[in-house]
């Protein structure tokens, strides 16, 4: 059986995985392997590889987190990750690697890869999102790649205008969209009890993220907080911000700010289950969280996207983006609440497609022809 072993460094990644993870696990001809590492394996982040044990067999754990939440200590959990993914993939001989995205503990994992001669299958490429670093890990494990899956044909463009291969260039589709139409998501009474917090007439669900291309990120999220005061009548559903540097210091914000106010609760991780169903049931998603372009539209829920994180992006028309200053969060909000908006919205358009795109990439993963794919040739586009 060909050994595909696939790698998640972080919640929303694992969410975007979770259905290509199982049609592995019970695949007849392709053997599912699994490494678990970045922000899975810290209580900070909400211990989530202890969701994906209930479910999976997780091969190897590498734990990269060891150091402090600022640029330097990244530099040194890349260089843990390189290494201890590096020696996890050897013991591991698996014929294919699978990732996701642009994290930096991905680039890590492809890079190791890429040395010891495995053949690299990359989902989600060709995006930009240039308030991040994360658009450069994302290119650079393009190059890196034998094999992509893109969301969308302008992203399967993009990667070709990079050299690759179109030959070995697949659009399937978005990955989030799947777990919309597959998940059997709560509704609001059992959505409610397993968050244990009742929701209000306006709800709102925040996702910020540090942005990995400044340093100051605790003044943009206080401009998130401020507006928020101004709402009445609205209940807020926090979840906290992901391991990159800075994030720390915002989950310490939250913790504070929800702490005196009863319409708000946070969580280190809701899972994709009730993460997708508070989609199904708050009105708007606020923040930088590429959810609020994969998921959201097909969910007919506003996005209000904060800041540059995302730019570069396709975005659907129910999306708004502001920078982050209270005046416009507020006027934001309004406008999404408006009736005009709001049948926007409805029409649920989604540049990522509906498709179900897991089956589609089993069985290239299962068919391709992996001899002489790590033999790379640049391709000029004619």
């Amino acid at each position: 059986m060909r050994k595909i072993c696939v790698i998640t460094g972080s919640r929303a990644e694992y969410g975007l995985l979770y259905w290509l993870i199982k049609e592995l696990s019970i695949s007849k001809s392709l053997q599912l392997q699994l490494i678990v590492t970045g922000s899975h394996l810290r209580s900070d982040f909400g211990n989530t590889y202890l969701q994906i044990q209930d479910e999976f067999n997780i091969n190897k754990k590498v734990d990269i987190l060891n150091f402090a939440n600022d640029a330097l200590g990244v530099c040194k959990s890349m260089g843990v990750a390189t290494s201890e993914i590096g020696k996890a993939l050897s013991e591991l001989a698996p014929d294919i690697v699978v990732v996701l995205g642009d994290r930096y503990e991905i680039f890590c994992a492809a890079s190791a890869a890429l040395v010891l001669g495995i053949p690299i299958a990359h989902i989600h490429g060709g995006e930009l999102s240039a308030g991040a670093i994360d658009e450069s890990f994302r290119h650079s494990i393009t190059k890196m790649s034998h094999i992509h899956f893109t969301a969308n044909k302008e992203y399967a463009k993009r990667v070709a205008q990079l050299g690759e291969d179109p030959k070995f260039i697949f659009n399937v589709g978005g990955m989030g969209i799947e777990n919309i139409k597959r998940l059997k998501l709560l509704n609001k009474a059992k959505f409610q009890d397993s968050i244990k917090f009742n929701l209000n007439k306006k709800n709102i669900l925040v996702t910020y993220h540090p942005l990995t291309t400044q340093t100051d990120n605790k003044k943009d999220f206080k401009e998130i907080l401020k507006a928020l005061n101004e709402l009445k009548d609205t209940n807020i559903i926090f979840t906290k911000a992901n391991s990159d540097a800075g994030g720390i210091a915002i989950n310490k914000m939250i913790d504070e700010y929800v702490k005196s106010r009863p319409n708000c609760i946070a969580f280190a991780s809701l899972g994709s289950l009730r993460y997708l169903s508070a989609l199904k049931h708050v009105d708007i998603i606020l923040g930088n969280s590429s959810s609020g372009l994969l998921e959201a539209p097909s969910m007919g829920v506003a996005t209000i996207n904060i800041g540059p994180r995302q730019d570069g992006r396709l975005k659907a028309p129910s999306i708004i983006d502001v920078k982050p200053i209270k005046a416009q969060i507020l006027k934001a909000i309004k406008l999404a609440y408006s009736p005009k908006f709001q049948k926007i919205i409805q029409k649920k358009q989604n540049p990522y497609g509906n498709s179900k795109p897991s089956k589609t990439i089993i069985k290239v993963l299962k068919n391709i022809n992996l001899k002489d794919i790590t033999v790379k040739r640049f391709k000029d586009l004619v």
